[in-house]
């Protein structure tokens, strides 16, 4: 929370500096780009990192660039040579540290407390971070005030030594791996295939995405609120921010007893018609009191949304991809709060800064028609514990792990009154398999023989399909049992493990069943 809190001083004194070195919407707009374009173009490197190399040495590299960037910014503005471009550039290395850092920092939770109570855990991480929001602005805009922006650089540098002290005495155990770790390009792969083949996590994205690209607004916008339009200082920006967080702390608070009345789908349309009418209000409002509460308002109705959105991303993730879906959303957020921001920065400067957040309030209004086609599930029906169901695979020869394609291949005996639930059901098998690695997949039905039908999927190596063996949940061997106990055939069914020739593998004769 310390970091959290200098992270939101930060933030105060680069916006108020820009203010102060280039007052164009803009240029000030770009801050927050600078801050989030980072998380879309490392977003999924950063999480496929996190899930093949050790996460504590991730977070301890990543703290330290974060360090040394926030120490650079503040000594050029205390030497008083910081120039707009210069203000953006270490903002944006800034965000390239926070970027690779977030998808770790999130998926060592896990790690962090028992099962049962890792739920309690990212409740408690969640009023962590607003507290922080509450706190940081306020308290940035008061340093900023007393002794200028290059203060709270300082002190944000400064404040990320104790994480980087917390994670250096952290006894975490060493990783053991069955299997050789994944190839960098190939963990990205895996990533985008399972987000690709995953519905519940691809509607949290949509309904993300479109949030976010118009939600965007009120924090780009809100800076020339505070100086341009209501001639505040940089303690008084910092309360308006202050606002946002005490709201979002509020929210949190109460949040439990409304999931507990409320499904989150309806939780999550009703915060963002709330966020809209506060986006609509920043636009016409310019009495502080009035938007001390309105923007109060508006945090409890933005941290409704992020914690509706964030626990359904994780619920729909197991634990070998988790920070790479993560990263994911992470990506789509972060991606669209960049594009809006600058959206809505151009906007505001051609049209008036009124007119841009009556727009993007429009707009969030609009979005609420993908809820009618992508609604929440909060994956509270599925279970993603791995299963380990799949048997070995025998083999008489001892093959190279990177050797393949393989293909896989396993043969049930269909009544024809049950051919039409068994497509149904392979459609949920069908998903499963490339979502834990497979390539391709197909499903054959014998000309000859209206029984029999074959399922085919091709894995890119030998080691891969070993993974998939890890990869299958709970979840998942629903979907298999269901499609098996329509087979009609010999028990179990009848599968197969066909691995391609490579050269002098030829004579070995590589193909095996099970």
């Amino acid at each position: 929370m310390a970091s959290n809190i200098g992270t939101w001083m930060h933030d105060v004194g680069g916006v108020w500096l820009m203010t102060s070195l280039l007052p164009s919407p803009i240029m000030v707009a770009l801050m927050q780009t600078a801050t989030s374009l980072p998380f879309f173009l490392l977003a999924l490197p950063a999480g496929a990192l996190a899930d093949v190399v050790d996460r504590c040495r991730l977070l301890l590299a990543m703290q330290g660039w974060m360090m040394a960037a926030a120490a650079v910014l503040g000594t050029l503005t205390l030497m008083g040579i910081t120039t707009p471009w210069s203000l953006l550039a270490l903002t944006f290395a800034l965000g390239l540290g926070a970027a690779m850092n977030a998808p770790a920092w999130q998926a060592i939770t896990p790690e962090l407390v028992p099962h049962e109570e890792v739920l309690s855990a990212v409740a408690l991480n969640g009023v962590g971070l607003n507290l922080a929001r509450a706190v940081g602005p306020a308290l940035g805009g008061f340093i900023v005030a007393a002794a200028g922006p290059s203060a709270v650089f300082l002190l944000n540098a400064l404040s990320c030594v104790g994480v980087i002290a917390v994670l250096y005495r952290w006894p975490r155990p060493p990783h053991r791996r069955a299997l050789p770790p994944e190839y960098l390009i190939g963990a990205m792969r895996a990533g985008v295939r399972f987000v690709w083949h995953a519905p519940a996590l691809r509607t949290v994205l949509m309904r993300a995405g479109v949030f976010i690209l118009c939600g965007s607004a009120l924090w780009a916008l809100l800076p020339l609120i505070a100086r341009q339009e209501m001639g505040l200082d940089a303690v008084g920006y910092g309360v308006l921010l202050g606002c946002l967080g005490a709201g979002a702390v509020a929210g949190a608070a109460i949040l439990p007893r409304v999931r507990r009345r409320v499904v989150v789908d309806q939780l999550a349309m009703g915060a963002t018609v709330i966020f809209a009418l506060a986006t609509v209000a920043l636009a016409t409002v310019r009495e502080v009191t009035w938007l001390y509460g309105i923007l109060f308002v508006g945090g409890g109705a933005w941290i409704a949304l992020m914690s509706s959105y964030n626990a359904a991303a994780q619920a729909a993730a197991p634990a070998w991809v988790r920070a790479r879906a993560l990263a994911v959303y992470l990506l789509a957020f972060q991606g669209g709060m960049a594009a809006g921001s600058a959206l809505w920065g151009i906007v505001a400067a051609r049209t008036g800064i009124p007119t841009a957040l009556l727009v993007a309030g429009a707009g969030l209004l609009l979005g609420l028609l993908a809820a009618t086609r992508y609604r929440l599930a909060g994956g509270a029906t599925l279970d993603l514990t791995p299963s380990l169901h799949w048997p070995q695979p025998a083999v008489t020869i001892e093959l190279p792990t990177e050797h393949g394609p393989v293909l896989v291949t396993v043969e049930y005996r269909i009544e024809m009154m049950h051919a039409g639930d068994f497509a149904r059901t392979m459609r949920e098998v069908r998903l499963e398999r490339l979502r834990d690695g497979a390539l391709r997949w197909e499903l054959f039905h014998d000309s000859a023989d209206p029984s029999r039908y074959v399922e085919t999927f091709l894995v890119e190596s030998w080691v891969e399909h070993l993974r998939q063996h890890e990869r299958v949940t709970l979840a998942d061997r629903e979907a298999e049992a269901r499609a098996r106990a329509l087979h009609r055939g010999p028990t179990p069914v009848a599968v197969s493990h066909l691995v391609a020739v490579r050269g002098t593998a030829v004579k070995n004769g590589i193909a095996n069943s099970e």
